[in-house]
């Protein structure tokens, strides 16, 4: 009888350091994934205000540069002048739609949480087979 308590004391015992370690990876792993999702808010909004402020001032350029472009050369054909100019700003919003769903299709959020938990899954499937 002395032994059979004394195996159910030890079973118990393994049993809740079992359950107070995955307690503590669960809690690792909610701590990194707030983590990184405040990391990701703050690059997402800061590459936003970046891409405003491209944005803003890149229009502003163009439009002085093709102002100047068009009164430069008004006398010689203005159809062709901005003929011209329309096809090289075409040109350059195709360009930059490729990199944009260039960089959306390898955007990886929470790669790094993601890596863990597959990694603790394996480690726990591996210990429990």
């Amino acid at each position: 009888m002395e032994t059979a308590t004394g195996s159910f004391k030890q079973l118990a015992a393994t049993s809740r350091r079992f359950a107070q370690r995955l307690l503590t990876i669960g809690e690792n792993r909610l701590e990194l994934l707030t983590v990184e999702v405040q990391e990701e808010r703050e690059r997402l909004l800061h590459a936003i205000l970046l891409a405003l402020g491209v944005a803003a001032f890149g229009l502003l350029a163009s439009l002085t540069l093709t102002a100047a472009i068009v009164v430069l050369l008004w006398t010689w054909s203005p159809l062709a002048v901005l003929l011209t100019l329309t096809g090289l700003y075409g040109a350059a919003g195709v360009c930059l739609y490729r990199r944009l769903t260039g960089l959306l299709r390898d955007w990886q959020t929470l790669s790094a949480t993601l890596d863990q938990l597959r990694k603790d899954r394996a480690c726990l499937e591996k210990n429990l087979e």
